[in-house]
């Protein structure tokens, strides 16, 4: 008996979930995959088909010379089209389908709490929302859920640091290549300037201030053993060199 025919909001949760994958996971094994199958009652083979038909539509993929289904791509084609240069709403519309597949609220699905909200503020929330939780999914996802200063792989002590602040510019929010997944003291440090990683090579630099505040033993533990340590690179989308540089001249702390 044939399947029926992915829905465009199938489509447009599968392209959230390829978005947030790096080219390795996307395969049956992997748990969002699964999820994403039995969301849609359709097998996680049918899943993860799916998103291999949309990284053959992927140019980035198709760029390192490697190559997704082409055999549905054409299935696909016109929802990438319709989304990848508009990541925003396709988080957003995607969190709203699954909220309704989940017979829930977008607020209830988000694990938002606060009751009173409405109208812009609502809308602000909940965007916001979104696109946080989609930012770290993806950078964790990518970095193999390990902090790629220390190797750190305890999801609940990792962070996906922006290396250009969130609220700097818009349009390297949701972008990949602006992500380094970091424990929580480093992506502190990192975050306060007090310490940031050379484009050119990846090594981490740390800032001098940090000998004046700690004690040398302190200092020696925590940040004397990184420096000019490189760090461990993700699966895909590596440090973008052009915002690491921003970083060091606008954020590191000289």
């Amino acid at each position: 008996m044939q399947r029926n025919l992915w829905t465009h909001d199938e489509l447009v949760l599968a392209l959230a979930l390829y978005f947030q994958l790096p080219f390795g996971r996307l395969n049956r094994n992997t748990p969002e995959v699964r999820e994403l199958g039995r969301l849609l009652g359709r097998g996680e083979n049918s899943a993860a088909l799916r998103l291999v038909n949309f990284a053959a539509c992927d140019p980035y993929i198709l760029a390192t010379g490697r190559h997704g289904m082409a055999s549905g791509a054409k299935t696909c084609m016109p929802v990438w089209e319709e989304y990848a240069n508009n990541k925003e709403r396709l988080f957003k519309e995607a969190a709203e389908i699954r909220a309704r597949l989940q017979q829930q609220s977008i607020e209830q699905s988000l694990g938002i709490t606060t009751t009173d909200l409405e109208g812009n503020t609502r809308e602000a929330v909940v965007r916001q929302r979104i696109n946080q939780n989609v930012f770290r999914t993806m950078i964790l996802n990518n970095y193999n859920e390990q902090c790629a200063i220390t190797g750190i792989n305890d999801s609940r002590l990792l962070v996906a640091s922006h290396i250009i602040p969130w609220a700097e510019r818009k349009d390297t929010r949701l972008n990949p290549e602006n992500g380094i997944c970091l424990s929580s003291l480093y992506d502190r440090a990192f975050d306060q300037g007090l310490i940031t990683i050379r484009p050119d090579d990846y090594t981490v630099m740390v800032s001098p201030s940090l000998r004046d505040t700690l004690t040398q033993a302190t200092y020696a533990e925590h940040f004397g053993k990184i420096a000019n340590r490189k760090i461990i690179l993700p699966e895909e989308h590596q440090p973008n060199g052009t915002f690491l540089q921003y970083h060091a001249e606008n954020i590191y702390i000289r």
